[in-house]
C-alpha cells in the first residue's frame, strides 16, 4: 500500500522551506519538489496542508491536494498496471512544471507587435472561441490578426475566454459579458476597443427566429439579434465582417428570410453619400409633383442612417411628428368636431402616431418583457398566446396596419382620398430598409435617372454582397461535415471575397481516426489527465495495417505534405498557433471565476477527457448499435433484448471517414471502437481545437439549466471549427488592404 506526504526541507536564507512530496511503496521512495515554499511555522503537518492565515494558503493547499490527487491516480487507478520510480516522477513532474511555468510569469501582457502588420477583429456571439482561435492561427506574408474584443452573454464563455486568453496566451483582449440588445451595449463595446479601427467583426447571430414583418414570432431572446448585430457593423464600419449561421436559413419561408439578410445588408449605407441621395431625390420632385410629400418622407427616412442612438430617435420623433400634423390638417376635411374627438377610427390613426413617436420606450418594454417570458419560461402554454399576441400588437408594422385598417374603415371623400394614402405609404416608409427606399424611388425615375440612381446606389452601399456561401468544415481539414452558411460582407474599398477556398480535396479529408485514435486509452467513466500510448497493432490486430493507413503528415491546414508535416493528432498536441505566442504558459482548468479568483487551477498535461458514467444497459444498447454500425439497423436486436430506446437517433463514428455534425449532446454519438459516448475533448478534436485550448467551468448540464449554463460540451458543440475560421481569416489577409 502506498502513502502519499508532504514535508518540509531545511529552510533558505530568508526562512522559506521548499514544500516536497513523497510517495512510498512497497520500501521504494519517490521524492519530488514541488516548487512552493513557505515559513515553517505555516505548515501543518498532521493536515498536511497550509495554515488558512497563511499568504497564499488556499491557492496552494489546492494545488498540493490535486498533486496528491494526481499520485493517488497513478498509484490507484492507472490505465497502466505498473510503474518505475523514474515513470512515476517523470509524469508528476509534468504537472509541477505546468504549475512552476505559470506562476514564473506576469499573468496578463499586452499584444506586442513582433513583426509584420497587425489588422484587429472583434468576435460577437463568441461562445468558446472558435472564430477567435482560428483568426489568431491565421498569417500570411507578414500580416495577422490582433484580437481587441469577445462578446457573449454567457459567464462560462468569458470564463474560458480569459482563461485562454488572458491567463495563458498573455494577451490583453477584452470581453464584453453583456446582451447585444441592451441599450448601452454599443457604447460598452467602443469603450473596450479603445478607440482603434475594427478591420473585422466575426460571429454568428442567431437568424432562426428572424421572421418577415406582419408575420407572428415567437418573441423569445433571440428575436431580432441579427438586425443588433448589423446595428454594430453600421457603428464600426469594419473592412469586412463574417456572420456564421445554419445552412436551414436559406431556406426559411422559402428564400424570403436569406433575401431580407441580405436587404438588411444592402441597406448599410456609406453616411457620406447620403447627402448625394438627398439631391437626387429632391430632382425627382420636378417630374413627380403629385409626389412631393412621399419624395420628402423618402429624403427623411434616408437620412435618419446618419445618426445614432439619441440622434436618431429625435429624426424618428420628427418624421413621425410631421406626418401627424398632415393628419392634423386633414381631420376637419373627412371628419366633424364631435367625430373627430369621439370615433374610434380617428383615435385609432391619433393613438397609432403616440404609440409610433415613443417607439424606443416600447422597445425597451418588449425587451424587458421578452426577458422577463424567458426567465419564467412563458411557453407550450395558456400564457404565450397573450404574451405573443401583445408583443406583436406593439409592434411598429403592427401599429401602422391598425392605423392604415382605421383609415380604409372612414368615409372619405374622393377629392381628400390621396392625402389619406398619402398618410399610410408615409407610415410605411418609416419601417423600410433602405434597401426597399431605393427600390420604391425607382419608380419615380425615367431611363436616364435610373442610371444616374444605379451609379448612387453603388456608392451609398458601403458592403458588397452578392450571395451567401454554404462552407463545409471537412473542405478545411476539419474531421466533420458541418456545413454552416456564411455571409461575407465586403467594405466597398475593399477586394470582393465571395467564398472560402477549400484546403483539402474530397480525396484529402481528415478522419475521425486521424482525430482521435490517440485518445482511445480510455473507458467508461473514466477520467485520463495525461496522455497514454496507444499501441494501434494491438488495439486493431487484422485491421492494424489499415487502420495505419488512415494516419497521414499534414501542414496545418489539413493538407497532406511529406516534409515536415504533422499528423492531425500530433497538430492537436503541438497546437496550431503561430510564433506569435512562443511564451504562451501552459493550460489549465478552473471550475468558476471564483476558483481562478482564489489560484485553485489544474494544471494536468491533458484537459476535458472524461467519460460518463453509463449503466450496463446502456452500454449493452451502445454495444449493439456499433455492432450493427447503425441505429435504425439494430432496432430489432434492441428490441428482442428489451434494450430498444426512446432516443431519437445515435450516430455511429466512422474511423475511415468524417463525423456528422458535432452538436451540444455527447450521448448522440457512439465511439467508432467502444460502446461509450464521446469526451469533451474529442468533441473538440472533431472540431478542430487545440488540446491546449480547455474548457472551463461545468462538463454538462440538464433541464432548464441549459438556457442559463454554457457548460462544456454546450461549448465545443456550439463553436466555428477553429480550422474553417482560419480559412476565413487567411482569405481576408489575403486579401485586405
Amino acid at each position: 500500500m502506498a502513502t502519499i506526504n508532504f514535508y518540509l526541507d531545511k529552510p533558505d536564507k530568508k526562512g522559506f522551506s521548499p514544500i516536497h512530496l513523497t510517495i512510498n511503496c512497497n520500501s521504494e521512495r519517490v521524492k519530488l519538489s514541488t516548487g512552493e515554499k513557505i515559513k515553517q511555522e505555516n505548515f501543518d503537518k498532521e493536515t498536511q496542508s497550509v495554515k488558512e492565515n497563511s499568504e497564499r494558503a488556499t491557492e496552494i493547499n489546492h494545488y498540493l491536494a490535486y498533486l496528491k490527487d494526481r499520485a493517488d491516480d497513478l498509484l490507484n487507478n492507472s490505465y497502466k498496471k505498473s510503474y518505475t520510480n523514474n515513470d512515476i516522477k517523470k509524469m508528476l513532474n509534468g504537472f509541477v512544471s505546468a504549475y512552476k511555468e505559470n506562476h514564473s510569469v506576469k499573468i496578463v501582457r499586452e499584444q506586442v507587435e513582433l513583426y509584420g502588420n497587425p489588422f484587429t477583429f472583434v468576435d460577437l456571439f463568441a461562445g468558446a472561441g472558435g472564430f477567435s482561435e482560428g483568426f489568431l492561427q491565421a498569417e500570411h506574408n507578414n500580416k495577422f490578426f490582433d484580437f481587441l474584443v469577445a462578446n457573449d452573454i454567457n459567464e462560462n464563455a468569458e470564463l474560458t475566454h480569459v482563461v485562454r486568453y488572458n491567463h495563458q496566451l498573455g494577451l490583453d483582449a477584452d470581453f464584453l459579458c453583456q446582451d447585444i440588445t441592451e441599450p448601452d451595449f454599443l457604447d460598452n463595446l467602443l469603450s473596450k476597443t479603445k478607440d482603434k479601427q475594427v478591420d473585422v467583426v466575426c460571429g454568428g447571430p442567431p437568424c432562426q427566429s428572424f421572421s418577415l414583418a406582419g408575420k407572428r414570432r415567437k418573441f423569445d431572446k433571440k428575436d431580432d439579434l441579427f438586425s443588433h448585430y448589423l446595428e454594430v457593423i453600421k457603428v464600426l464600419q469594419p473592412k469586412y465582417f463574417i456572420m456564421e449561421n445554419v445552412k436551414g436559413i436559406l431556406t426559411k419561408e422559402k428564400g424570403k428570410i436569406k433575401e431580407l439578410i441580405l436587404k438588411e445588408i444592402n441597406s448599410i449605407v456609406d453616411i457620406k453619400e447620403i447627402p448625394r441621395l438627398s439631391s437626387f431625390i429632391k430632382s425627382l420632385k420636378k417630374t413627380n409633383v403629385d409626389s412631393s410629400f412621399l419624395l420628402d418622407c423618402l429624403i427623411k427616412r434616408i437620412e435618419i442612417e446618419q445618426f445614432t442612438d439619441s440622434k436618431s430617435e429625435e429624426a424618428k420623433e420628427i418624421y413621425i411628428k410631421t406626418i401627424d400634423s398632415k393628419f392634423k390638417k386633414l381631420t376637419p376635411n373627412i371628419a366633424d368636431y364631435k367625430t373627430s374627438k369621439t370615433d374610434e377610427r380617428i383615435s385609432t390613426i391619433r393613438h397609432g402616431f403616440n404609440l409610433l413617436v415613443r417607439n424606443k420606450e416600447w422597445e425597451k418594454l418588449k425587451r424587458d418583457i421578452i426577458r422577463e417570458k424567458d426567465f419564467c419560461n412563458i411557453d407550450n402554454d395558456y400564457f404565450v398566446d397573450s404574451f405573443t399576441q401583445f408583443l406583436t400588437d406593439i409592434d411598429s408594422n403592427e401599429i401602422i396596419n391598425k392605423v392604415e385598417k382605421a383609415f380604409n374603415k372612414l368615409n372619405v371623400a374622393k377629392e381628400f382620398k390621396q392625402s389619406c394614402d398619402d398618410i399610410i405609404e408615409a407610415l410605411k416608409i418609416y419601417v423600410l430598409n433602405i434597401d426597399d427606399c431605393l427600390t420604391m424611388i425607382r419608380a419615380y425615375c425615367d431611363k436616364v435617372q435610373n442610371r444616374e440612381l444605379d451609379e448612387i446606389i453603388s456608392d451609398i452601399r458601403l458592403y458588397k454582397i452578392e450571395a451567401p456561401f454554404i462552407a463545409n468544415s471537412s473542405n478545411y481539414g476539419v474531421p466533420q461535415n458541418r456545413e454552416r452558411v456564411l455571409f461575407i460582407g465586403c467594405r466597398k474599398d475593399q477586394k470582393f471575397i465571395s467564398e472560402i477556398p477549400s484546403t483539402v480535396t474530397e480525396e484529402e479529408k481528415v478522419s475521425v481516426f486521424e482525430a482521435l485514435h490517440d485518445l482511445d486509452f480510455i473507458g467508461n467513466n473514466q477520467e485520463a489527465h495525461q496522455y497514454h500510448l496507444v499501441d494501434i497493432s494491438k488495439q486493431y490486430n487484422g485491421t492494424a495495417k489499415l487502420m495505419k493507413s488512415l494516419l497521414k503528415k499534414r501542414s496545418i491546414n489539413g493538407k497532406p505534405i511529406k516534409i515536415k508535416g504533422k499528423t492531425f493528432a500530433e497538430w492537436s498536441r503541438s497546437g496550431r498557433l503561430n510564433g506569435r505566442f512562443k511564451k504562451a504558459t501552459k493550460p489549465f482548468y478552473v471550475k468558476n471565476e471564483e476558483a481562478l479568483n482564489k489560484g485553485e487551477k489544474v494544471y494536468d498535461l491533458l484537459h476535458n477527457h472524461k467519460t460518463s458514467n453509463q449503466g450496463e444497459d446502456v452500454i449493452k444498447r451502445l454495444n449493439i448499435i456499433l455492432k450493427e454500425g447503425n441505429y435504425k439497423r439494430a432496432q430489432e436486436e434492441l428490441n428482442q433484448c428489451g434494450l430498444s430506446s426512446k432516443k431519437r437517433n445515435y450516430n455511429v463514428l466512422k474511423p475511415d471517414s468524417q463525423s456528422p455534425t458535432v452538436m451540444t449532446i455527447p450521448d448522440d454519438y457512439i465511439h467508432y471502437n467502444s460502446p461509450r459516448a464521446l469526451t469533451v475533448r474529442e468533441m473538440a478534436r472533431l472540431q478542430s481545437f487545440d488540446d491546449s485550448f480547455v474548457f472551463q467551468g461545468k462538463r454538462s448540464t440538464g433541464g432548464n439549466n441549459r438556457k442559463t449554463e454554457l457548460p462544456q460540451y454546450t461549448l465545443v458543440g456550439n463553436a466555428v471549427p477553429p480550422l474553417m475560421a482560419r480559412a476565413v481569416a487567411l482569405e481576408i489577409l489575403k486579401n485586405i488592404k
